[in-house]
């Protein structure tokens, strides 16, 4: 993928020991490799008071995602809603959001638990959603039959759509929509203008940086990733140590790191996991070249398996019930004795 990180970048991507778990974790979801969505509670203050031509206070809402190169665990996407005038005095100047590529580990765990914190400003003002996309949804969307295939661009569209339906669904007064680019930003701003005429949307390559709502929403989806990477290794990821040695002695050499292909860790994971058969669990994207190399090399200890077609031995065509005049002349006693005209010769 192109936006696999590199090198120092992927000590950012690789979710810290600590990390908070979120309430947007469904580690029922997970384990079973089902994507799902999630939504905070709604601020009183942003909500639509009751009565004709009333609305609620005009806000701003970032969408971004993180997890969208990785071979491991799910791709999230998240939105972040605010009131507009708060933007940057409360996300910018109080708190300092930023790209969460940009912003540690620590920090971006950080601010998310500020985030969830009923006592803290950031929850009495803001909202947001996330939407994990599964590994094992990924892949069964991308391996799909030629013609019908569902590449992570549609997925991903999808998924943004849904969310902020969504956040509009639950009575949010939103006016303008920032996006975090997938592909050509003027191609992906006219389809999210379609579905939402109402809003006024901007889609702009970093945006993360950029605009505040959208670095908030990267530290929701990236918060979620890490937080659910956390969750799949405690029971996907982890091996018994060998002769009954202790797990936690096992963790360090059997780490997945980040999840990205080019993370040293996580490709020695999967080279060192891998089922002859079934190769992964729902933690593994079948569909990335990595993992589907792995399971085609020759060396890769993976077993072959050639499903043979479909057959039931069955070739009647239709006309094959439909006898002729001469094919019941011949045809066997039992076959062709009823209704057949007898003469008295019978009685």
């Amino acid at each position: 993928m192109d936006d696999t990180p590199m090198g120092e970048d992927i000590a950012l991507e690789t979710p810290a020991s600590d990390v908070f778990i979120p309430p947007s974790i469904n580690e029922a979801a997970l384990l079973r490799g089902d994507s799902y969505t999630y939504f905070s509670p709604v601020p009183p203050t942003l909500l639509t008071p009751e009565g004709p031509e009333t609305t609620g206070p005009p806000c701003a809402l970032g969408v971004d995602e993180a997890g969208r190169g990785p071979v491991l665990g799910p791709m999230v996407y998240g939105v972040f809603y605010l009131p507009l005038p708060l933007s940057d005095p409360l996300l910018r100047e109080t708190h300092h959001f930023d790209d969460s590529k940009v912003l540690t580990p620590a920090v971006r765990s950080t601010l998310m638990e500020t985030l969830c914190t009923p006592t803290s400003d950031l929850y009495a003002s803001c909202g947001w959603a996330i939407s994990a996309l599964s590994a094992r949804d990924i892949g069964s969307g991308m391996l799909r039959p030629a013609g019908a295939g569902y590449n992570l661009n549609a997925q991903a569209m999808d998924a943004t759509v849904e969310l902020i339906r969504g956040v509009y669904a639950a009575g949010i007064n939103i006016k303008e929509i920032y996006v975090d680019t997938i592909g050509q930003p003027a191609v992906y701003q006219k389809k999210l203008e379609r579905v939402f005429p109402t809003a006024k949307i901007t889609v702009a390559k970093k945006a993360d940086s950029l605009y505040p709502s959208v670095s908030a929403a990267s530290v929701c989806a990236k918060v979620t990733r890490d937080a659910a990477l956390e969750t799949l290794w405690k029971v996907r990821g982890r091996q018994p140590g060998k002769d009954g040695e202790d797990a936690e002695q096992d963790t360090e050499v059997m780490a997945w790191g980040s999840g990205y292909p080019s993370d040293g860790r996580c490709v020695s994971w999967l080279r060192g996991n891998m089922h002859p058969v079934f190769g992964w669990g729902p933690e593994c994207r079948f569909s990335w070249g990595t993992a589907k190399d792995m399971l085609e090399a020759a060396k890769g200890g993976g077993v072959k398996v050639d499903w043979p077609v479909d057959d039931d031995g069955d070739t009647h065509r239709m006309t094959d019930f439909f006898l002729s005049k001469d094919q019941e002349q011949e045809g066997d006693e039992l076959g062709t004795w009823f209704g057949t005209p007898a003469g008295l010769e019978a009685f």
